[in-house]
């Protein structure tokens, strides 16, 4: 039987107790909510007042006997039963949304937006292959990318604001599905002044250089792997927002920097960079696509996670 068929009757069967004496339209209002974290918002997304969105959660807060939602400043806060009932309500509404004409996905026709959560310094070597699919087999659909990830990340996917990750670190929660896009080479890469090395390099003497990094503080930092201890982190001597800034900084003084192949080979002319392996059994890292589990019913999400896969796979 085919997985998505089987998750669908589990969801019916899992939901249809909890259905029997709903009006289904408070379900949108509970999706909604549950996405806007605020009823104002969800009042504005809904088209309905207010108050109108209040007794529907009201109502929804009776019918569940819990709370649901309790007020966390000038926003609200779901409940664990809320977040319980999230899953299966947004993939019951979903499984409803495709059987209706409306439902159906038209990439020639339709004007959706999809958003893709790109992260650095993957945006520059991806983007503009991802747009160049989508021109010419959907032009009239919109796409906003962005390149800053933070930790808010889970979330913004969970409830829809971002569509698309596309990252070299995985999401394990079972919840998110992922699918590898291809691996890229990482190389060690030093500027002119540095004297470079005649032997193969070793793990000791990697460590032993200054290095040029990206904050392992930022959330989904491309060097974080290296330097995942104390003891390694001591051999950072720079740190920077951006790849394409740690490459600049490399090009101009003795410290060394872990990147990919392929933006190296895009700088080195420029910058006069030298190329060194990796003292590592891996140099590899695998780039993955990711998203939540539960859009992928989406026929529209679906089209898009196959575009970009198509325009990205190796």
């Amino acid at each position: 039987m085919d997985s998505k068929i089987h998750k669908s009757r589990e969801t019916l069967d899992a939901i249809r107790p909890l259905l029997r004496n709903v009006d289904l339209n408070l379900l949108t209002v509970f999706d909604t909510v549950m996405r806007a974290q605020s009823i104002t918002g969800a009042a504005r997304l809904l088209g309905m007042s207010q108050p109108a969105v209040s007794n529907a959660v009201s109502r929804l807060k009776t019918t569940f006997k819990d709370e649901l939602f309790v007020r966390n400043g000038r926003t609200i806060q779901a409940t664990a039963r809320a977040f319980q009932l999230y899953d299966v309500i947004r993939d019951a509404l979903q499984m409803v949304q495709n059987e209706l004409p409306e439902g159906d996905f038209d990439p020639l026709r339709s004007k959706r937006q999809f958003t893709l959560c790109v992260a650095s310094p993957l945006d520059s070597k991806i983007m503009s292959r991802i747009l160049g699919t989508i021109k010419y087999t959907a032009p009239n659909v919109q796409l906003m990318f962005k390149s800053f990830l933070n930790e808010d990340i889970e979330r913004q996917l969970r409830y829809q604001e971002v569509d698309f990750l596309i990252c070299y670190d995985e999401i394990s929660r079972s919840e998110f599905k992922k699918i590898p896009l291809f691996e890229d080479e990482i190389v060690l890469v030093t500027g002119p002044e540095h004297p470079g090395f005649c032997s193969p390099l070793t793990m000791r003497e990697f460590y032993n250089q200054q290095h040029a990094v990206t904050s392992p503080e930022c959330y989904g930092s491309f060097s974080s792997p290296w330097y995942d201890t104390l003891n390694k982190q001591n051999a950072i001597a720079y740190q920077g927002m951006a790849m394409t800034c740690v490459l600049n900084v490399v090009s101009q003084t003795r410290l060394v920097a872990v990147a990919p192949r392929w933006l190296v080979d895009g700088a080195s002319n420029e910058l006069n960079l030298k190329v060194f392996t990796l003292p590592f059994i891996k140099s590899q890292r695998t780039c993955y696509l990711s998203w939540y589990d539960s859009s992928g019913q989406d026929k529209g999400h679906l089209w898009m996670q196959n575009q970009i896969a198509k325009s990205l796979c190796q």
